[in-house]
C-alpha cells in the first residue's frame, strides 16, 4: 500500500509515484469539462457561462479544502519518513476533524451568501439565473469533495498514489454518464449536470474512505488521539498552505469578476479556455505535488544530497513536458475550443485561443512555479509557498484589472498579466533559495 521514496532510483520512482496523481487529477478535472462540453453544446452560451463562471468559484472554496489537506500531507509524509506510526495517526486524526470542520463551515456559509454572487462576481442578468440553479446543487458536494481530497492526501504521502486513482477514474466514468442521462435524456438543464457531478463527487469521496480506513489503522481517526501539541503541529503545515490556495484561487476568482464585465461572448470564451489550461498544465501540478511528498520523505529521513538530486530530475523533467505540451497547446487550440462550443461559434472560438496561444506558450514558467511550492511546503517552509502565490496572483489582478483598460489590449491585456506574474515569482523562488539555502538546516536538525 505504501511507497517509501526514501531510497531507490530517484527519475525512475518520482515517476511511478506521480504518474498515478496526474492521471487521477486529469480525471477530476473531467467533473468540470463534462458538465462544460454538455452544457454549452446543448443548452447555449448563458448556461456554458453560468457553469463555467460557477467552476471559478468552486475552485476557490474548494481551495480551502485541497489547502488544509495538502499541508497535512507534507506532515504525513515526514512522519512515515521518520518511521513515526504512532505520530502519524495523531496527526491524521487532528488533521481530520479539522478539515471536516472546516468543510461544515464553508458549506454554510456558501449557501447564506448565495444571493449575494451576483453582486460580487458582476455577474450579467441573462447568465445568474442559471448560474444559481447550478450553484444550489453543486455546493451540496463540498463534503464529498473534503472526503476524496482528504483520504487521498493521506494515501499519498504514504506513497500510495494509485489507489485515488481508480476511485477517481470511476467516478469519472459515472459523472460523464450522468451528465448525458440528467441533461440530454431527463432534460434537467444545468441542474441536472450539477447533480451528476455531486454524485460523482461523493461516490469518489467515500469510496476511497472505505478503503483507506479498511487498509491503514493510522488513518482511523479517533477524537483520543488529538492534543494540542498535534494540533499546532498540523495548523502549522496547513494553515499556510490553505491560505495559499485560497489566496491563489481568489486572485483568479477577482480576474474572473473583470472577465464578466466584457459579457456572455469573453465570459464563455474564458471559461472554456481556462478548463482546457488547467487540463494542459495539471500534470505539472501534480508533479510538483508528487515532488512535494519525495522531498517531505527524504526531510523526514534526514536525505538532503537525495533532495537535491531530485530537484535536477524535477526541474529538468518539468521543462521538458512544458516545451511539448506548449507547442500541442499552441497548435490545435481552435480545435480545442471546438471540443466546447459549436463551429459556428466563431467570436467565442476566437476569443478562447487567443487565450490559449498567450498562457500556453509560458508553461514552463508555472512548472517551475509548482516545483517551488512543493520544495518549500516540504522542507518546512510554507510561508516562502505562500510569499510566490502572492507575487504570481497579486501580478495578475493588479496587471488584469489596469492593462486591459487600455484599448489597445482590452481582454489581451488580461491574458498577459497571468505569465508575467508567473515569471516574477519564479525569479523570487530562485533568489531565495540561492541566497537562503533551506537545505542547509536539515544535517543541524536531524
Amino acid at each position: 500500500m505504501t511507497k517509501d521514496l526514501t531510497s531507490g532510483p530517484i527519475t525512475k520512482n518520482l515517476l511511478l509515484f506521480a504518474l498515478p496523481m496526474i492521471m487521477g487529477n486529469l480525471l477530476q478535472q473531467f467533473y468540470n469539462i463534462a458538465d462544460t462540453m454538455i452544457v454549452g453544446r446543448f443548452l447555449g452560451k448563458n448556461a456554458l457561462a453560468a457553469v463555467g463562471s460557477s467552476f471559478a468559484l468552486m475552485t476557490f472554496l474548494t481551495s480551502i479544502i485541497l489547502g488544509l489537506a495538502m499541508g497535512s500531507g507534507v506532515l504525513f509524509s515526514m512522519k512515515f519518513g521518520e518511521k513515526d506510526n504512532r505520530g502519524l495517526r495523531e496527526a491524521s486524526s487532528s488533521s481530520f476533524f479539522i478539515v471536516l470542520l472546516t468543510s461544515i463551515v464553508l458549506t454554510v456559509v456558501a449557501y447564506a451568501f448565495l444571493d449575494l454572487l451576483k453582486i460580487l462576481m458582476n455577474i450579467p442578468d441573462e447568465v445568474w439565473p442559471e448560474m444559481r440553479d447550478y450553484l444550489v446543487v453543486i455546493f451540496s458536494g463540498i463534503i464529498g469533495i473534503f472526503l476524496y481530497n482528504w483520504f487521498s492526501s493521506f494515501l499519498r504521502a504514504l506513497g500510495n498514489s494509485t489507489i485515488p486513482l481508480v476511485f477517481l477514474a470511476i467516478s469519472a466514468i459515472l459523472n460523464i454518464g450522468l451528465d448525458l442521462c440528467f441533461v440530454l435524456v431527463l432534460k434537467r438543464g444545468v441542474k441536472g449536470a450539477a447533480e451528476a457531478t455531486v454524485i460523482s463527487q461523493y461516490s469518489s469521496g467515500i469510496g476511497v474512505a472505505i478503503f483507506t480506513l479498511l487498509v491503514s489503522k493510522e488513518s482511523r481517526f479517533s477524537i483520543k488521539h488529538v492534543d494540542k501539541k498535534t494540533i499546532g503541529e498540523v495548523t502549522n503545515f496547513s494553515f499556510l498552505t490553505c491560505l495559499q490556495q485560497s489566496v491563489m484561487n481568489l486572485g483568479i476568482l477577482m480576474v474572473q469578476g473583470r472577465v464578466n464585465s466584457f459579457g456572455p461572448v469573453v465570459m464563455a470564451a474564458f471559461s472554456t479556455g481556462v478548463k482546457i489550461d488547467a487540463f494542459a498544465y495539471m500534470p505539472l501540478q501534480d508533479y510538483g505535488n508528487a515532488f512535494s511528498t519525495f522531498t517531505a520523505q527524504n526531510y523526514g529521513a534526514g536525505k538532503k544530497e537525495r533532495i537535491k538530486k531530485g530537484m535536477r530530475v524535477a526541474f529538468i523533467t518539468s521543462l521538458l513536458f512544458s516545451i511539448i505540451i506548449s507547442l500541442i497547446v499552441f497548435i490545435l487550440s481552435p480545435s480545442l475550443m471546438e471540443l466546447f462550443v459549436g463551429s459556428e461559434e466563431l467570436e467565442i472560438i476566437n476569443v478562447g485561443t487567443g487565450y490559449l496561444r498567450v498562457e500556453g506558450a509560458f508553461y514552463a514558467l508555472i512548472g517551475f512555479l509548482f516545483l517551488f511550492y512543493g520544495l518549500y511546503r516540504a522542507v518546512g517552509k510554507p510561508s516562502m509557498s505562500f510569499i510566490l502565490t502572492i507575487i504570481s496572483l497579486g501580478t495578475r489582478v493588479l496587471l488584469s484589472y489596469t492593462i486591459s483598460n487600455i484599448p489597445n489590449f482590452g481582454v489581451y491585456g488580461i491574458w498577459w498579466s497571468v505569465p508575467i506574474g508567473w515569471l516574477l515569482a519564479d525569479i523570487l523562488g530562485t533568489i531565495y533559495y540561492t541566497k537562503k539555502k533551506p537545505l542547509e538546516v536539515i544535517e543541524t536538525t536531524k
